[in-house]
């Protein structure tokens, strides 16, 4: 299915996706590859092109995955976190229907870097691999698929790199993705601070 966004409704209404994501549904092996082809046309530092793209759908593995995920949430999430509004209640319910469900999905991503961000220019590491894995999310909303930018289990990390496989001392890793069709495709831009807040002019 191709939705033939445009491309200013593609940046648009790109979003998280948790409880619409379709759990049942397959998603192609095909699908995902059209949608790396176009993630790697995101520019990269001096066009080095050290990205690798790990998609995971054995059931086993996406199940260790979650374990390590859930691990972490329940840590940061414990019974006591209090929400402090209708918006945040919102954003908690549907992070922790994903956290609930997340070995159902068909497909996680998690893309890769060669290296590993140490030193001042954490910026330059990142900027080489974190545009093309967004652009991997907006070639996906316009094929019917949902994804959702989560980073968890990055606070183990390396147990994640031992289940995959990852040479995790000259890799890293740029968060895990859960890929599925959505329930629906009419996603809409999201509330957003006023612009006057937050734009400057030659200075702050």
């Amino acid at each position: 299915m191709h939705l033939d966004l445009s491309a200013d409704d593609v940046l648009a209404t790109t979003r998280a996706v948790r409880k619409r994501l379709d759990l049942d549904r397959p998603v192609e092996r095909e699908v995902l590859i059209e949608c790396v082809e176009l993630a790697v046309q995101a520019p990269s530092g001096s066009n080095v092109q050290k990205w690798h793209w790990l998609f995971v759908d054995d059931a086993e593995k996406k199940q260790a995955l979650a374990s390590i995920y859930n691990s972490v949430w329940k840590h940061a999430y414990s019974p006591n976190v209090t929400i402090m509004s209708h918006g945040d209640q919102r954003v908690y319910s549907s992070a922790e229907y994903l956290a609930d469900h997340l070995h159902e999905v068909p497909v996680m991503l998690i893309p890769l870097q060669w290296g590993r961000p140490e030193g001042a220019n954490q910026a330059g590491y990142w900027g080489s691999l974190l545009p093309a894995a967004w652009s991997f999310c907006l070639a996906a909303r316009n094929r019917g698929l949902g994804t959702a930018w989560t980073t968890m289990h990055l606070a183990k990390e390396q147990e994640a790199a031992e289940v995959l496989g990852i040479p995790y001392e000259r890799c890293a890793q740029g968060g895990l993705f859960p890929v599925a069709y959505s329930k629906g495709t009419d996603f809409k831009p999201a509330p957003r601070k006023d612009l006057d807040s937050i734009i400057h002019w030659n200075g702050w």
